[in-house]
């Protein structure tokens, strides 16, 4: 599929067009400039017609931004891999020199170019748009990103100028598994993003906070595919005092919520903290699988028995539901990170499995016979049947004739048994008790 990268300098409006174009607000806008950092994935359709866009962080040069270079990288990387560039300006300040800077380098990279001037919201601002020509690009096309204004012809010219590929091939990936990496700030998730994928993906720096956005990229390498979601770090909210953090925090909760397995990092040298767990109980909440990445493993003084004792305090943290997978890494000296995707993909295989009712009850019946519930004020409970429910989530209804006398613990008996005879590593289980 075709891909569109928007490139320009910052706070000329190119997060606001990319939500426009992909119909959802799915890059973070804000008046601050420079809020998008990583590039930014996403699909746009008209008249028929589909492609990929990508967002990208404002191009500057010689700036105090300790994040320049990396979001140059990030936009020559979107240039080089894209086959058309929107490259946009701003109406009201004219050409400057960063204008300058990325028109010389789109004039060399060879690619086609649309020159968008944006905010141009009334009449009279079109006299400001000529002075674009300068720059050298033909195809100039004047419009308002915030109100819509103009994009309906920008889009028939982008879907001109596509290459031609016949008939349009798969419209979206096939129903992919979507792991997401959550954690705290500062626990090496853009890290291990990059070393997954092996490239350069996802910005990394030593200050917490550096990613805002939920960044989606397809992975398929391995034998293994499926979508990775790199998330910004959840924080207390007592301690979030930005507008950009919080709608950071809301994209990572919300990527918590469309994942199937979700990778939690921990760093090694705090252990699981209140704001782990709180992540934690997040992921659980929402019926998500789980894996618990440790990070930073390196820097642990280690004796003979240190990773069983994390182990095993780990597990007493997250309890009831510790039956979780427990990965010791150091992403900057690549060790098992392999182990990682290993034990997602195995915990997706858990959360996806289907038992037949015959079988289930083959292994369920006798163990509620040898262990029966008890009575409740001189009432005998009988489970007769049970059977999984057709949810995303492992869920499963156990039949009976008093339903409302089963309580809690016996719940957790029915579920630990479950375990012990199907494989459900990592992944929360409901059980519901029905009337016969």
């Amino acid at each position: 599929m075709s891909l569109v990268a928007i490139v320009g300098r910052p706070n000329v409006g190119k997060s606001t067009l990319f939500n426009r174009l992909v119909g959802m607000r799915q890059a973070i806008v804000d008046e601050t400039a420079g809020v998008t950092r990583d590039r930014h994935y996403g699909r746009c359709e008209w008249c028929g017609n589909e492609f990929s866009v990508v967002d990208t962080g404002g191009y500057t040069s010689d700036s105090e931004d300790i994040f320049e270079d990396e979001i140059r990288k990030q936009v020559l990387l979107a240039i080089e891999e894209s086959d058309l560039v929107l490259f946009m300006v701003e109406a009201l300040t004219g050409i400057t020199d960063y204008d300058q800077e990325i028109a010389d380098i789109l004039r060399r990279s060879g690619k086609k170019v649309i020159l968008a001037v944006n905010k141009v919201d009334t009449g009279d601002k079109m006299y400001d748009v000529y002075q674009f020509y300068s720059l050298g690009f033909d195809n100039l096309f004047s419009i308002s990103s915030a109100t819509g204004g103009g994009t309906g012809d920008l889009l028939d010219e982008i879907v001109r100028n596509l290459p031609k590929e016949g008939e349009n091939g798969p419209a979206e990936f096939p129903e992919l598994p979507r792991i997401t990496i959550v954690g705290k700030p500062n626990v090496g998730k853009s890290s291990m993003t990059n070393a997954l994928l092996g490239a350069e993906r996802n910005i990394v720096t030593p200050m917490a906070g550096t990613t805002r956005d939920s960044i989606e990229t397809h992975f398929n390498k391995f034998g293994y595919d499926f979508m990775l979601v790199d998330t910004a770090g959840m924080r207390k909210k007592s301690k979030v005092h930005e507008d950009l953090e919080f709608y950071s925090v809301m994209r990572a909760i919300r990527a918590v919520e469309h994942s199937d397995v979700c990778v939690l990092m921990v760093d090694a040298q705090s252990g699981i903290e209140s704001q782990d767990m709180n992540i934690f109980n997040l992921i659980q909440k929402n019926k998500k699988g789980c894996v618990v990445v440790v990070n930073k493993w390196d820097t642990v003084i280690k004796d003979s028995n240190t990773m069983r004792d994390y182990i095993e305090a780990i597990k007493s943290r997250l309890q009831p539901f510790n039956d979780v997978p427990i990965v010791f890494t150091s992403v900057i000296k690549k060790q098992r990170i392999m182990d990682v995707l290993e034990a997602a993909m195995q915990v997706y295989n858990n959360y996806s499995q289907k038992i037949g009712t015959s079988v289930l009850n083959d292994a369920m019946l006798p163990e509620i016979e040898n262990w029966p519930p008890p009575a409740w004020k001189g009432k005998y409970i009988k489970i007769k049947y049970c059977t999984q429910l057709p949810t995303r989530s492992p869920s499963f209804a156990f039949f009976c004739n008093l339903p409302q006398y089963v309580k809690e613990p016996y719940k957790r008996f029915l579920e630990n048994k479950i375990r012990e005879h199907f494989e459900f590593t990592g992944c929360p289980i409901q059980i519901f008790l029905r009337q016969k």
